[in-house]
């Protein structure tokens, strides 16, 4: 069953010199219940997909479609906000909030009562590995690993069913890169969320259901 689709996608971009095609044609499909990799050299288009995906960017041609629906057709930000959760490389955690309260932003922007909050942020923390001596730190007291957790952790509290990742483990060493993956896999397995991750480390890759390699903007044949 597919549950995201990129439809003949291409997007172009014009830097002080050239107008650059960073995506040119692709079509792919995404399900529930499964892990997917795109992988490619710098510059190979990669990241630009995986915007285009979730909404942060519209294409200059195709469509990327979410049950059937174009994201030119809706508000973008809804769209992440209740139904695509983007887990970035440098984290994106609100600085002057404690990981516990950022975890909460998302649920005050769905209106959940005060209490139902707390508590799905703290189940949401203990998930992922963080201590609740941890909850009222700040991200610059926290390490890499504990701050890309609370980014899992304040996407999954989203509940939302497409979980976005820009090189999640590229700022972690091996250790909490390891654990970081294996939150990705089980919420896809056992929680039967779609989960989409950019990454350059092939053994990463490698343990992803399906691995989509994109070169110069266009998706390889075969993979």
């Amino acid at each position: 069953m597919e549950l995201l689709k990129a439809n003949a996608l291409s997007f172009s971009y014009r830097n002080k010199y050239q107008t650059v095609q960073a995506v040119k044609g692709v079509s792919c499909a995404f399900a529930p219940g499964r892990t997917y990799a795109i992988v490619g050299k710098s510059g190979s288009g990669k990241t630009t997909l995986l915007s285009l995906l979730a909404g942060l960017e519209l294409p200059t041609e195709g469509e990327v479609l979410y049950e059937g629906k174009s994201t030119r057709e809706m508000d973008c930000d809804a769209y992440r906000r209740d139904h695509a959760a983007v887990i970035y490389q440098n984290y994106n955690l609100f600085p002057l909030l404690t990981a516990e309260e950022n975890v909460l932003y998302p649920l005050k922007l769905k209106h959940m009562p005060k209490a139902q909050a707390k508590q799905l942020a703290h189940e949401q923390l203990k998930a992922v590995g963080i201590e609740e001596e941890e909850f009222k730190r700040f991200p610059a007291q926290l390490s890499g690993g504990q701050q890309q957790r609370v980014a899992i952790a304040r996407a999954l509290a989203a509940g939302n069913q497409i979980i976005l990742a820009d090189e999640p483990t590229g700022n972690l060493d091996i250790s909490n890169g390891e654990q970081v993956v294996n939150i990705l896999l089980r919420l896809a397995h056992e929680e039967g969320r779609c989960v989409i991750i950019v990454t350059h480390d092939l053994e990463i890759a490698a343990q992803m259901d399906e691995v989509l390699t994109m070169r110069d903007g266009v998706l390889e044949p075969g993979e």
